[in-house]
């Protein structure tokens, strides 16, 4: 947190909250400087992270700021203001970060991994490597080379069209009519 110096002779911290709520930014410089540190404090005493607190303190300041208007010099001291205004921010903080840890926490163990058959796994996926296998089958030998080269050796279309010694429009083509004719025998079977 910046030093920030203070002037020897300055009006009571009631009369600066007053002019704060004017909009006197010389006024609000001095009463960061005579309460924070104090505020500072607080905040990191209650949140227990440095970059909390200073969260914590431009937060509390900022309400400063924009709710100097509500300030009731018959109610409170400046200094007690200022001090209730940072525990709250302080504890909404600590109390928002453990939801959200809480929250992460239960999406964690409600999205974890079900236990699992792995012999039934395995048999499915071999079940589904077959059909895969049949599909194929049924392709034109044009079709099936274009869709291997692409998938199984990691080729691009331009690769395919050079490797197939045939035009890019061709090689897209028949990669193309491949999948669907794959995705159109896989639906039937299910």
């Amino acid at each position: 947190m910046p030093a920030v110096t203070m002037p020897d002779s300055q009006p009571p911290p009631s009369v600066l909250v007053a002019r704060v709520a004017r909009g006197d930014e010389d006024a609000f410089r001095s009463l960061y400087a005579r309460h924070a540190p104090a505020a500072y404090g607080l905040a990191l005493r209650v949140t227990r992270d440095e970059h909390m607190a200073q969260d914590v303190l431009q937060e509390a300041f900022a309400d400063l700021w924009t709710h100097a208007d509500r300030f009731d010099p018959d109610a409170s001291s400046v200094r007690s203001w200022v001090t209730m205004l940072t525990h709250r921010r302080a504890v909404d903080r600590v109390r928002r970060e453990q939801s959200d840890r809480d929250r992460v926490a239960t999406w964690a163990s409600a999205s974890g991994d079900p236990a699992h058959d792995s012999v039934a796994e395995v048999v499915e996926l071999r079940a589904e490597h077959r059909r895969v296998r049949q599909a194929m089958a049924g392709l034109t030998p044009r079709q099936r080379s274009a869709l291997e080269l692409a998938f199984l050796r990691g080729l691009t279309h331009t690769e395919v069209a050079e490797q197939l010694d045939i035009p890019l429009g061709t090689a897209k083509t028949r990669i193309r009519d491949a999948l669907r004719a794959l995705r159109t025998t896989l639906e039937e079977d299910l």
